[in-house]
């Protein structure tokens, strides 16, 4: 992905994991092109035929593919906009924060230049693609002894200089790292083993169910976040780090991996919080439990919303969301815009529970409605601390931030 200028799928809705990271590189891509098909030699979309070479240019603000290599024009940002934000600045500032979603050193300096006040999301799992996959691949077929080991000292040593790069980039801003959380199909696929092998992947082994079964992995991802404070202190910079567990349905999961993890942690000079993703209805519900067990909670509303509704966010916007609209049957794309009836009164109820636990727990939002001006108004009133978007995004979240506090105060 890195490497194109623009991407179209066949497949995925608004918060897929292409749409998502191609959101966050500032790539054009539209998915989920139902008449789109690929052969050997040729693709036929919208009754045109490609051939290859043929030039497309693509608008991923509104989804189309267009035949021909059409002119691009830069936007330059105006001294006015600039005097908006920082207004919008003056009014959140100190009440609700900014931060964006970054897994790089480049995505973080892009995404600061943006107005970013931190990391709310450093998705682990994009470090593990590329060249890494095959050591990923050897510990999760591991079964002990040497292969597992070695894997693991590989990653964590690639993972330690990836995060260092984030936390430079980013200090004395915090960044908040969540350990890995991926489908495994992403990982063990092509591996030849069918022992991982899920129907549905998507309700799978991921976030803290693998983890559970193969505790060294989170131990070495939060050795790799503790080395990578270290060489950046050492660097003479001041980074602050979070780290999140991802994917929890029941409290004494965190509980179990935190204990695990505060080992590692107690090992160090480092002082850093653990808190979890809220993404799942059963954490939601039972918020003020794991609230227990969480320096802080990071709602993930694009899980949260495909949990709740029941639709796959990588399927349902290809043939099921456009006729549902049309009709009538939702008032709007959930995954585009947080759905006010239930999801929305979710996130604030638990809210309130985590806060009945720990009066001062911090709450961040780093799903896609972190981006959107109407979800903001949203989270604002549910009493979130912060919100987290793509870095493209920052500048909106600011203003739209500001503009639901106004909305609060009248």
């Amino acid at each position: 992905m890195r490497l194109a200028e623009g991407i179209v799928t066949t497949r995925g809705g608004m918060t897929s994991h292409t749409a998502v990271v191609a959101r966050g590189w500032g790539l054009p891509a539209v998915v989920g092109v139902e008449d789109l098909r690929v052969n050997v030699d040729h693709a036929m979309i919208g009754g045109h035929r490609l051939e290859p070479g043929d030039r497309v240019s693509l608008d991923g603000g509104t989804g189309e593919v267009l035949v021909g290599n059409l002119e691009v024009s830069s936007v330059e940002v105006t001294p006015e906009l600039a005097t908006l934000l920082s207004w919008a600045d003056e009014i959140r500032i100190g009440r609700v924060g900014v931060r964006a979603n970054a897994d790089t050193g480049a995505d973080a300096e892009r995404a600061r230049a943006f107005g970013a006040e931190g990391i709310g999301l450093c998705r682990t799992e994009h470090m593990f693609l590329g060249d890494r996959l095959p050591l990923v691949q050897r510990f999760i077929d591991a079964d002990g002894g040497p292969d597992e080991a070695d894997s693991l000292a590989a990653l964590g040593q690639a993972q330690r200089a990836d995060l260092a790069a984030v936390l430079t980039a980013m200090a004395p801003h915090p960044v908040t790292v969540r350990l890995l959380d991926a489908p495994l199909h992403e990982f063990a696929g092509g591996t030849g083993s069918t022992e991982w092998a899920e129907h549905n992947p998507m309700l799978g082994t991921r976030g803290v169910r693998l983890a559970v079964l193969r505790e060294d992995l989170y131990r070495m991802q939060t050795r790799a976040v503790l080395g990578a404070l270290a060489d950046v202190r050492a660097a003479g910079c001041t980074p602050r780090a979070e780290i999140m567990v991802p994917m929890v349905t029941e409290p004494a999961e965190l509980a179990l991996v935190r204990s695990w993890l505060e080992e590692e942690i107690a090992a160090s000079s480092e002082s850093i919080q653990v808190g979890t993703m809220i993404e799942t209805p059963r954490a939601a519900l039972a918020a003020g439990m794991v609230a227990l067990h969480a320096d802080f909670f990071s709602f993930g509303t694009n899980d949260l919303t495909q949990l709740v509704f029941g639709f796959s966010r990588d399927d349902v916007e290809r043939k099921i969301m456009t006729p549902y609209l049309e009709l009538g049957l939702l008032e709007a794309n959930p995954f585009e815009i947080l759905d006010a009836t239930v999801v929305a009164p979710l996130v604030a109820s638990a809210v309130t529970a985590g806060r009945a636990v720990r009066p001062e727990l911090p709450v961040g939002v780093c799903g896609e409605h972190g981006g959107d001006p109407t979800s903001i108004r949203y989270l604002v009133a549910a009493g979130v601390d912060y919100v987290s978007c793509s870095p493209f995004r920052v500048p909106v979240a600011r203003l739209a931030v500001a503009q639901a506090l106004l909305d609060i105060e009248d």
